[in-house]
C-alpha cells in the first residue's frame, strides 16, 4: 500500500512539473549555428607587452640639471624632457665668435695685401718671394677662420644638446636625476616609454618556427579577453639553451598596458587542417561530469546534446557529437534551460 502511494506521489509531482513547464513563458535565448570549419590545432604561448620605443634618456653634456619632466608627464616628440645649465657654453660661444671675427678680419687684410703685391709684381717692383709669402699668409688665415667656424658650430651643437628633447612621443615613467644635481656625460636622466606603439614579445618553442610568419593573423588573450592580432616580426634565431625563438605581435594600446602578461595562439601545423564540425565557443556548457550544447528543435524547444570538444580557433571549437551542420545552438542562456523547455529565439540571432 505504501509503495503504491509513493509511486502515485512521484507521478503526481512529475505531472505537476510538466504542467508548470508547459504553462511557463518561453525563455528568450540567442542562438548560433553549427558549421563546417577548417580548424588547425593551436598552442597558447605566454608573452609580455612591451613598447617599441622604450629608452633611458641620458645627458650628452656635463652640467647642473635645471629642469626635468615629472613622472607621468606625457611629452610629444621634440618637446623638452630636461634642461642643463648652459651658461658656460654660451660664454664659450661668445669667445669663439669674437675669435672668428678677428680671424676673418685678418684674412680680409691678407687678401688685400696679396692683391696689392700682385699689381706690383706686374711692374717687377717686388721679388717673387714676397708674393709667395703673402699667398701663404692668406691661406693660413683661411684655415684659421675655418677652424674657428668649426669650433663655433661645435659649441652651438653642445648648447642644443644641453636642452634634452623627446626623440619620440611618450610618457616619463621614472626620473634618475633631480633638479640641481650635477650630471656627467652619459648619466641617465629619465626613463621614457611610448605607450601607443606597443606589441607582445613572445618566446615560442623552436618546433613552431616553421609555422609562423610575419603578417599572419593570430589570437591574443589577456585577462580572459581574446582579440585578433597580427604577427609583426619573427626573429629567425633560436636560443640554443632554451630552444626558443622570438616573435613580435602587434597589440592595441587600449587592450593591454606595457608589462601586461598575454598569451598568443600559434598554429601547431604548417598545412591546412581537415574540415570539422565546429560550434561557437559560447554554446558549450561545461559541467564536472560532461560537456553539452543546447539545440533548438523545430518546435522551439530545448534539447541537450552531449559533445566532446576538440581543437579551437578564435571563437570556434571543434566538437564530436550528435549534431548536424546548420543546427541552431543556444549561445546565451543555455545554462538555465532544461530539456524540453520552450524557448523564444531573440530576433537577429
Amino acid at each position: 500500500m505504501k509503495k503504491t502511494l509513493a509511486t502515485a506521489l512521484i507521478v503526481l509531482l512529475y505531472a505537476t512539473a510538466q504542467a508548470q513547464t508547459a504553462s511557463a513563458p518561453p525563455a528568450i535565448v540567442e542562438v548560433g549555428q553549427a558549421t563546417a570549419s577548417t580548424l588547425a590545432p593551436l598552442r597558447w604561448v605566454p608573452g609580455s607587452v612591451v613598447s617599441r620605443d622604450d629608452a633611458k634618456i641620458a645627458s650628452a653634456e656635463a652640467g647642473r640639471l635645471d629642469f626635468v619632466a615629472e613622472v607621468g608627464a606625457r611629452v610629444k616628440v621634440g618637446e623638452r624632457l630636461a634642461k642643463l645649465d648652459d651658461q658656460a657654453l654660451r660664454l664659450r660661444r661668445e669667445e669663439l665668435l669674437a675669435e672668428l671675427r678677428r680671424t676673418e678680419a685678418k684674412q680680409a687684410l691678407s687678401k688685400t695685401q696679396l692683391e696689392r703685391l700682385r699689381k706690383l709684381e706686374a711692374n717687377s717692383a717686388i721679388a717673387r718671394a714676397q708674393l709667395d709669402e703673402a699667398q701663404a699668409t692668406l691661406e693660413t688665415d683661411g684655415q684659421t677662420a675655418a677652424r674657428a667656424r668649426a669650433q663655433l658650430r661645435q659649441v652651438e651643437y653642445d648648447i642644443s644638446q644641453a636642452d634634452v628633447r623627446a626623440p619620440f612621443s611618450g610618457i616619463v615613467t621614472e626620473r634618475y636625476a633631480q633638479r640641481g644635481e650635477y650630471l656627467q656625460v652619459g648619466a641617465n636622466i629619465v626613463h621614457f616609454v611610448d605607450v601607443e606603439r606597443i606589441e607582445a614579445r613572445v618566446q615560442a618553442p623552436l618546433a613552431l618556427a616553421d609555422k609562423v610568419r610575419s603578417g599572419m593573423q593570430v589570437s591574443v588573450r589577456a585577462g580572459g579577453v581574446e582579440r585578433p592580432a597580427t604577427v609583426r616580426a619573427v626573429v629567425p634565431v633560436g636560443d640554443e639553451r632554451a630552444r626558443q625563438f622570438e616573435l613580435r605581435v602587434g597589440v592595441d594600446p587600449a587592450y593591454a598596458l606595457v608589462g601586461s602578461a598575454v598569451e598568443v595562439a600559434l598554429p601547431e601545423m604548417a598545412t591546412t587542417a581537415e574540415t570539422a564540425l565546429a560550434v561557437p565557443r559560447d554554446a558549450l556548457v561545461r559541467r564536472t561530469d560532461r560537456t553539452y550544447v543546447v539545440r533548438v528543435s523545430g518546435d522551439n524547444t530545448a534539447e541537450q546534446v552531449a559533445v566532446t570538444p576538440g581543437t579551437s580557433s578564435g571563437d570556434q571549437v571543434e566538437v564530436r557529437g550528435a549534431l548536424n551542420i546548420g543546427d541552431r545552438l543556444v549561445v546565451r542562456g543555455a545554462e538555465r534551460l532544461s530539456a524540453g523547455q520552450a524557448v523564444s529565439v531573440q530576433s537577429g540571432s
